[in-house]
């Protein structure tokens, strides 16, 4: 099922909403960091910066091929061998990975979807216990420069209830203001 449509904007437009590296290091994400799984990897903006910061494979899912085709030729021209992605519809048929599989998840700009309690279940499925789900979402504010329909975009407090239905927990100290335009959260599967 796809993703209710935000309106992409043009790549170069996109990458520069973003500071991908900080954002991943605010999540904890590092050399000791193993297995990553993202849905949604668009042009690949945190794909390639996840692969180049940890010390294991980015498992990256979307469900248009176009998208998909664009990581994988970003990854082989710039040389990053540590990223399988694959297209998929990850609310209909699931990721394919096995049960408590990776360290941490990224759900980012993705929870307008249709389905958001079936993406954090499949998450919280393919977490290991203690893993964390990290995400970031468009600020709740008409003003932001793009982003899903006000109707659709999720607030902070939205997000931590989905998780909470799927099984994950959020303490106060692990939610982000990522300036100027997007928040964060870290959702914590328990041990």
């Amino acid at each position: 099922m796809k993703v209710r449509d935000s309106g992409m904007p043009e790549e170069s437009v996109w990458a520069g909403f973003f500071s991908p590296e900080s954002i991943l290091a605010s999540f904890g994400l590092d050399g000791e960091t193993k297995d990553v799984v993202e849905f949604g990897c668009g042009y690949g903006t945190f794909t390639l910066a996840a692969a180049r910061l940890v010390g294991g494979a980015v498992f990256t899912f979307d469900i248009e091929p176009d998208m998909v085709a664009t990581v994988c030729e970003k990854t082989s021209r710039e040389g990053v061998w540590n990223v399988v992605a694959e297209q998929r519809d990850v609310v209909e048929e699931g990721t394919g990975l096995p049960d408590n599989f990776a360290e941490t998840v990224l759900l980012f700009n993705i929870l307008h979807h249709h389905e958001p309690v079936a993406l954090m279940a499949e998450a919280f499925r393919v977490l290991r216990p203690g893993g964390r789900a990290a995400v970031i979402h468009w600020n709740y504010d008409e003003t932001t420069p793009r982003g899903p329909s006000m109707d659709i975009r999720p607030r902070p407090e939205q997000c931590v209830e989905w998780g909470e239905e799927a099984g994950f927990f959020c303490f106060p100290q692990d939610r982000f203001d990522f300036r100027p335009y997007h928040y964060g959260l870290l959702l914590r599967k328990p041990l």
